[in-house]
C-alpha cells in the first residue's frame, strides 16, 4: 500500500510540474537581472506535459509557455531584441516538438493496449473458466494477469468430466504474447480430446507430448513454437472421489489443503521433464496417488505464484502463507491467495499466474453457490 501511495504522489507531482515550471519561470525572470533568462523553464513545461497530458493539455501548456515568455519580454520592453526573439522561437519550437512526442506516445500506448486486448480476447476464447461444479466437485479457476503493460503469458488450466473421472491440467507454456496463446490452444485442445479417450492420466500426458512434438515439427522446430510446457495433470477417478492421481511434468508442486488448516505438498515420486522435451530424454510417465478426504481442496498453480517477489527479492511461499488457514470454499481460497500475492509484491507482479482449486465437498455439505443464488433472488444480502 505504501508503494502504491508513493506512485500516486509521484504521478500527481509530475502532472503539476509543467505549471510549477511556468510559475517558476515567471518568478525567475522577475527576480533576476535582465541578463538572466527564464526561457529554459518555459521550454521545459510542454516537454514535461507531453508524456502525462492529452494532446489538448500539451497544446494548452505550450501556448501558455509561449505566451508567458512573450508577455514577460513585452513587459520589460525587450520583445524586439535578437536575444528575446531567439528565446521565443526556442520555446515555440520546443512546444511543437512536445506535441509530436505526445502524439507518438499516445499512438504507442494505443498499439500496446490493442495488442494486449487481442491477446486477452484470444486467451479467453481458448481458456474458458470451468463450471463451479463438475462431477460433484466444487471448482474455482482464475487467471491473474501481471501488472499493466506486460505481455500476456502462456499460463493455462482446464477441467473436464470424462468417463474415467474428473481430469484437470494446469500448465505454463514458455513465452509471451500471441505465440504463447496459440500454444495454449494446442495444449488445451489436445488435453480435451485425450481426456475423453485415454484410459489413464499417463496416456493423457503422452498425447500432450505428441501434440507438442507434432506441432513443433510442423513449425520447423519447437523453438518456433514456444519450446516446452510445464504441466501438472490430475485425475479424481469416477467412483473414487477419495483419491487423486497426479502426474507432474516439471511444474510447481500442487498443494492439498485440509479442513483443519494443515496441508501437504504433493511432490512427484519421479521428477520428469516438461512436455515437449522428449528429444532430450524419454521414460514412462508414472502418476502418484494421494488420499482426497472430504472437505479437502487441491490447489494447482503456475510459477507466477511461487516466483512472485517482494521489494527485497523474497519469493512468495504458498505453503507458508496458507498453512493454518481455513477457507469457506475454493473461490474464497483463490480470492485470498490473489490478494495476498498482491500485498506481497506491492502490486508489482511480473508474471501472470493461473490458479485452479478443486474441493471435495463433505457429506451433507450444501451447495454454497446455489444457496447464495437463492438468497440473492429473494432480495436479501447474505
Amino acid at each position: 500500500m505504501g508503494q502504491r501511495e508513493s506512485r500516486g504522489r509521484a504521478r500527481r507531482f509530475l502532472r503539476v510540474l509543467p505549471a510549477v515550471l511556468i510559475v517558476g519561470g515567471v518568478l525567475f525572470d522577475v527576480l533576476t537581472p535582465p541578463t538572466f533568462t527564464a526561457a529554459p523553464f518555459f521550454a521545459a513545461a510542454p516537454v514535461m506535459a507531453a508524456p502525462f497530458f492529452s494532446f489538448r493539455g500539451t497544446l494548452v501548456t505550450g501556448v501558455i509557455a509561449v505566451a508567458g515568455i512573450a508577455g514577460l519580454r513585452a513587459t520589460n520592453g525587450t520583445e524586439t531584441t535578437g536575444t528575446s526573439i531567439t528565446e521565443q522561437v526556442t520555446v515555440v519550437t520546443v512546444a511543437a516538438i512536445a506535441l509530436l512526442i505526445n502524439r507518438v506516445i499516445q499512438r504507442s500506448g494505443e498499439q500496446l493496449a490493442s495488442a494486449r486486448v487481442v491477446a486477452e480476447t484470444a486467451q479467453r476464447a481458448v481458456l474458458p473458466v470451468p463450471s463451479e461444479r463438475i462431477g460433484g466437485l466444487h471448482i474455482a479457476a482464475r487467471y491473474e494477469a501481471a501488472q499493466a503493460g506486460t505481455f500476456i503469458g502462456g499460463d493455462l488450466f482446464a477441467v473436464q468430466d470424462t468417463p474415467y473421472g474428473v481430469r484437470l491440467v494446469v500448465g505454463d507454456v514458455r513465452g509471451k504474447g500471441l505465440g504463447a496463446v496459440e500454444a495454449v490452444a494446442v495444449v488445451i485442445g489436445a488435453f480435451r480430446e485425450a481426456a475423453e479417450q485415454e484410459a489413464t492420466i499417463e496416456g493423457v500426458a503422452q498425447r500432450l507430448e505428441r501434440a507438442l512434438t507434432r506441432e513443433g515439427v510442423r513449425r520447423e522446430g519447437l523453438d518456433a513454437f514456444e519450446g516446452f510446457t510445464t504441466a501438472a495433470l490430475a485425475e479424481i477417478p469416477r467412483g473414487r472421489q477419495d483419491l487423486i492421481r497426479l502426474l507432474n511434468r516439471g511444474h510447481p508442486e500442487p498443494l492439498l489443503l485440509y479442513v483443519d488448516g494443515s496441508l501437504d505438498v504433493l511432490a512427484p515420486g519421479d521428477p520428469a521433464l516438461p512436455l515437449g522435451l522428449s528429444d532430450l530424454a524419454a521414460w514412462p510417465d508414472r502418476a502418484d496417488e494421494s488420499p482426497f478426504p472430504p472437505g479437502a481442496t487441491l490447489l494447482m498453480y503456475t510459477d507466477g505464484l511461487s516466483e512472485a517477489r517482494n521489494t527485497e527479492g523474497v519469493f512468495y511461499n504458498p505453503q507458508e502463507r496458507l498453512r493454518g488457514r481455513v477457507f469457506p470454499g475454493p473461490e474464497e481460497l483463490l480470492t485470498a491467495l490473489s490478494d495476498d500475492v498482491r500485498l506481497h509484491t506491492g502490486g508489482h507482479s511480473t508474471d501472470d499466474m493461473a490458479l485452479l482449486a478443486v474441493e471435495r465437498p463433505m457429506e451433507g455439505q450444501p451447495d454454497r453457490r446455489r444457496m447464495m443464488g437463492i438468497v440473492r433472488a429473494a432480495g436479501h444480502n447474505p
